[in-house]
């Protein structure tokens, strides 16, 4: 359940790998939207029935627009977080080559309608704090994208354990090296590469750019790195979420 561009194509990646123990013949033949679909999207209704339980879906949207059923289920929730800077850049790019998306103007005007609200699936802060907020229990594990790009190993073994699978050593090294970035990139079922390009143009910016943390200490200013942290740090206030990169 992540915010846009958080790491949703990578856990799409990974989460059937864990369930189906680690036979990669599913990301190799079939494209993410049909291996782990969108609850919010259409698409859905054709292909969950089809998929084998215990069957993964993804979405976007924040607690309590989830539909009413989702509440007293079983359903498991791996929710990912990411540095929201680095978020709202890797959301930058994706408006430019995104044909059904707006036009996301400069950075700075971009940058405003992020800090706003004013983008797809509203303000990061609300987002972020509705699933931190939630009744969910032992259902909810949370896991940042900086520890699967630090220890990509070490956030599948507790994926392995919430999902309640047993892989063995050799299996977690096996979809380890298949998950990693340069690899995922690669992977024609992965890499929207099958999109036509009138939709997603990747010649202004491919879909998976770069895979990195910190990436916006390449495009923020002094003034915007201020202002963004202001701002973020008075949403969050009084809340005790704390994360990896508000050390920084």
């Amino acid at each position: 359940m992540p915010w846009h561009q958080t790491g949703t194509t990578w856990m799409q990646e990974i989460v059937p790998l864990v369930l189906n123990g680690g036979d990669l013949t599913p990301v190799q033949t079939i494209p993410n939207w049909d291996r782990v679909p969108w609850l919010e999207e259409t698409r859905a209704a054709l292909v969950l029935d089809r998929l084998p339980s215990p069957r993964a879906m993804v979405s976007h949207m924040p607690y309590h627009l989830m539909p009413p059923s989702f509440f007293p289920s079983k359903a498991k929730v791996i929710y990912v977080t990411r540095n929201p800077k680095d978020v709202m850049v890797s959301s930058f790019h994706f408006h430019k080559m995104a044909s059904f998306l707006d036009d996301p103007g400069t950075f700075d005007e971009f940058l405003n309608k992020f800090l706003s609200g004013q983008v797809l699936f509203g303000k990061w802060t609300d987002h972020v704090k509705s699933w931190r907020n939630s009744d969910l229990g032992d259902r909810i594990l949370y896991i940042t994208y900086e520890e699967m790009v630090k220890d990509l190993r070490g956030v599948l073994e507790r994926l392995s354990r919430f999902l309640g699978r047993d892989l063995s050593e050799e299996t977690l090294d096996r979809v380890a090296n298949h998950c990693c970035f340069s690899n995922m990139k690669l992977n024609a079922m992965s890499n929207y590469s099958l999109v036509p390009q009138e939709i997603m143009d990747s010649s202004k910016s491919t879909f998976l750019r770069k895979g990195v943390a910190g990436d916006w200490k390449n495009h923020f200013s002094p003034e915007q790195d201020s202002k963004f942290t202001a701002i973020l740090k008075e949403e969050m206030n009084g809340t005790n979420i704390k994360f990896p990169w508000d050390e920084e």
